[in-house]
C-alpha cells in the first residue's frame, strides 16, 4: 500500500486507526546515493556536487562525470552504447577542477573520504564497458583506488539485479529490474557500509508519497508531481535513522513503471534492518522542450548549462526534498 506524506499527517483508508504522526528523525549530516543509467549519471553528479554532504555512492550502468558534456550528440557518441571518439577523461576531470574552483562543486578533495560501488553487467549491450571502465578510472583518479569497487564479471543485461524480483535478467526490459540471483543492492551497501544488518525477505516499512512540487520548489519544474520515500517501522516510529536517495534509469520513472521501482530493486530489504529512509525522486516524461520522453535523468544539459553543478535544476530540486524530509510526519 502507499501511503501520502504530508506536513501534519498521512490520509489512509477510511476505517482505519489514525495513531499521532511522529515526526522522521533523520540524520542528514552525511548521506549516500545510488543510481542506474541515467540515475547512475545522476548519482555521479549528485556525488561530485555535494560530496561534502554525499559520502557513498553505488552506481549502476554509467559513465564518468561530465561525459556528455552538455551535448546530447556527445551523449550519444560516446557515453552510452557507443564510443566513436575516446573519452578525453583528462579534460573531464579538467572541468570538474574549475567547477570545484569556481565552489559550483564540493572541492574534491572531499571524494578521498568516499567509498565507491560501481557495476557493470557483462552483457549490457546499451551502455559499453568501456564507458563503466571510464567512470571507475575517474573515481580511481580522484578518489583513489582503496575507496572504489568495481564488479564487471557478473553476466547480467542492462538493468538493477536481484536476487528474485523483475524479468529475466538477460532481457533488457521493463521495468528494468532483473531477477539475476545476484543481489546487487546487498553487494552495494555491504561495501559501503561497515557492519551493515542483515536483509529482511519482506520489506516491514511504508512506501510513503511525497509532494515533489512543494518539497522540490521551482527548481522541480522537470520533475513528477510526487516522489516516493521507504520508511522502515523503526524510523516511522521516531528511531534515528539515515537517508538513501535512488536514482531511477530512463523509462523507469513513475510514469512509465509506477511503483515497481521503489518497490522491486531490494534496497528497501536492507533498508529495514539498517534505520535507512530510502527516498526515490522522479523524473517525468516530457515530448516538448525542454524535451525528455523517454524520463531520463538530466546528464546532457536539457535543463541548462549548470545542470551537473549545485546549480543544476535537479540537483537543486533532490537536495531540497532531502533536507525537507527532516520536518515531515508520518502516520504509522
Amino acid at each position: 500500500m502507499t501511503y501520502k506524506l504530508i506536513c501534519l499527517a498521512l490520509s489512509i483508508s477510511a476505517g482505519s486507526v489514525i495513531a499521532a504522526p511522529q515526526k522522521l528523525d533523520l540524520s542528514l549530516e552525511q548521506i549516500s546515493v545510488s543510481g542506474l543509467s541515467s540515475g547512475g549519471y545522476m548519482a555521479n553528479q549528485f556525488h561530485l556536487a555535494h560530496s561534502d554532504w554525499v559520502t557513498k555512492v553505488g552506481i549502476i550502468a554509467a559513465g564518468p562525470y561530465y561525459c556528455a558534456q552538455g551535448s546530447i550528440k556527445t551523449a550519444l557518441e560516446q557515453c552510452v552504447n557507443q564510443v566513436l571518439s575516446p573519452i578525453d577523461l583528462n579534460h573531464l576531470n579538467s572541468v570538474a577542477n574549475t567547477y570545484a574552483t569556481e565552489e559550483k562543486i564540493s572541492p574534491l578533495t572531499n571524494l578521498k573520504k568516499s567509498k565507491v560501488w560501481l557495476f557493470h553487467g557483462a552483457n549490457d549491450n546499451k551502455v559499453k564497458q568501456e564507458v563503466s571502465d571510464a567512470l571507475y578510472e575517474q573515481y580511481a583518479d580522484l578518489a583513489g583506488k582503496e575507496n572504489v569497487k568495481y564488479v564487471n564479471d557478473q553476466a547480467t543485461s542492462h538493468l538493477f539485479p536481484t536476487l528474485s524480483e523483475g524479468s529475466d535478467c538477460q532481457q533488457s526490459v521493463s521495468p528494468y529490474i532483473g531477477n539475476c540471483q545476484y543481489d546487487a543492492a546487498g553487494e552495494m551497501f555491504g561495501y559501503l557500509f561497515d557492519d551493515f544488518a542483515v536483509r529482511v525477505d519482506t520489506p516491514q516499512g511504508q512506501i510513503v508519497e511525497l509532494d515533489q512540487q512543494q518539497l522540490g520548489g521551482e527548481s522541480a519544474s522537470t520533475l513528477a508531481d510526487l516522489a516516493y520515500a521507504y520508511v522502515p517501522k523503526s524510523c516511522a516510529a521516531g528511531e534515528s535513522c539515515s537517508l538513501h536517495i535512488s536514482f531511477h534509469g530512463c523509462n523507469q520513472n513513475s510514469q512509465s513503471v509506477g511503483t515497481q521501482y521503489a518497490q522491486l530493486s531490494g534496497l528497501n530489504n536492507w533498508a529495514d534492518n539498517n534505520r535507512m529512509v530510502v527516498l526515490y525522486p522522479q523524473t517525468k516524461n516530457s515530448t516538448f522542450m525542454p524535451l525528455n520522453p523517454q524520463g531520463c535523468w538530466d546528464w546532457w544539459g536539457y535543463t541548462g548549462a549548470e545542470y551537473a553543478t549545485q546549480q543544476g535544476q535537479q540537483i537543486q530540486a533532490v537536495t531540497r526534498m532531502a533536507r525537507s524530509l527532516q520536518h515531515y510526519s508520518i502516520q504509522q
